[in-house]
């Protein structure tokens, strides 16, 4: 079912993006139980087989319906910071209100018919106190061992989607940003039309405090349209880019350009086809991050990269000079 946001001025001037760690973990959880999300990760999902299968994460599936459903908020709230800590985040999951852990837990089980009466949907009822504890300690299990070995890159793809769309937001506008998030996303006459699974009734509105757009590795093809109330609004859409984390081809450059430029070089460009740190670089190519920032400077002085500082990072994206010598054209 849609749900339409009408944006308001004030919330018009409030659009923010941010990357939250807590957010791309739970959305990790959702994709291991949603098989129309496996497409881009089989990779990972092979990799990360025996370490989920030694995880006992049955406390949160009782809370992430394998299809559609309703997964409490507060087990990954919307950040009030662009780029939070994993840390920080997990502080405001523990901290918790009991009565608010017991509203949205109970609306998650009514989802699934018999999971409220069960034992374990009754205990988590009984003393919300403890099942926000247990559930903090296995999403924190869950970030560690499935999502931080991998985060430097999954936060670069984030990084550059949110620098990438911050351009087209310069250049076009906000018409360009929100008809360009995902194709179950309309937008016109000043209404955001997003594609809603359960009651509507519990959706939040616009209500001056702006949309928070979070691109995400692992909602594809999903766009993920929360929170309930009292919850900021919050768009959860694909990363440009994120296709190629978990896959072992890379673009490879033409004989022609590797002559030219020397192949390590020429991998470098054909490869940037969204933008990227050096240390990203370095781990995708296999080399020393010196060589990686070498073969960079000397790429940038042509005239065929250009960079530009996001967050702790320094992104690296071809110009379009570089798209057409990486191209052949």
């Amino acid at each position: 079912m849609p749900l339409t946001l009408r944006l308001g001025t004030d919330d018009l001037r409030r659009c923010r993006f941010a990357v939250s760690p807590l957010c791309q973990t739970h959305e990790a959880l959702r994709m291991l139980r949603r098989s129309a999300r496996h497409g881009y990760h089989r990779a990972w999902l092979r990799r990360a087989a025996p370490t989920v299968a030694g995880l006992d994460l049955a406390p949160l599936w009782l809370f992430i319906p394998p299809v559609g459903g309703y997964t409490p908020d507060f087990l990954g709230p919307p950040p009030e910071e662009p780029y939070p800590c994993f840390e920080d985040e997990l502080a405001r999951v523990r901290a918790t209100d009991p009565a608010l852990a017991h509203a949205e837990m109970a609306r998650s089980l009514a989802c699934t018919p018999g999971l409220t009466e069960s034992p374990a949907g009754r205990a988590a009822l009984d003393d919300p106190a403890a099942a926000v504890r247990r559930l903090a300690d296995l999403t924190e299990q869950a970030w560690r061992v499935l999502v931080a070995p991998d985060w430097a890159r999954h936060r670069a793809v984030l990084e550059a989607d949110i620098a990438h769309r911050s351009r087209q937001v310069a250049d076009a506008g906000l018409d360009a940003l929100f008809a360009g998030l995902h194709p179950d996303v309309d937008w016109a006459d000043g209404s955001l039309t997003l594609p809603v699974r359960g009651d509507l009734t519990e959706a939040q509105l616009a209500d001056g405090r702006g949309v928070l757009l979070m691109p995400s590795v692992f909602v594809w093809p999903d766009v993920v349209s929360g929170f309930a109330r009292p919850w900021q609004p919050t768009v959860i859409y694909p990363a440009r880019g994120m296709g190629g984390l978990h896959t072992d081809g890379m673009p490879r450059p033409s004989e022609a350009l590797a002559r030219l430029l020397g192949r390590q070089r020429a991998a470098i460009l054909a490869g940037l086809e969204d933008p990227a740190s050096t240390t990203d670089l370095a781990h995708r190519h296999g080399l020393a991050p010196s060589t990686v920032s070498a073969h960079l400077s000397v790429l940038r002085e042509a005239g065929l990269l250009d960079s530009r500082r996001q967050s702790h990072h320094v992104l690296y994206g071809r110009t379009p000079l570089g798209d057409a010598v990486a191209s052949g054209g």
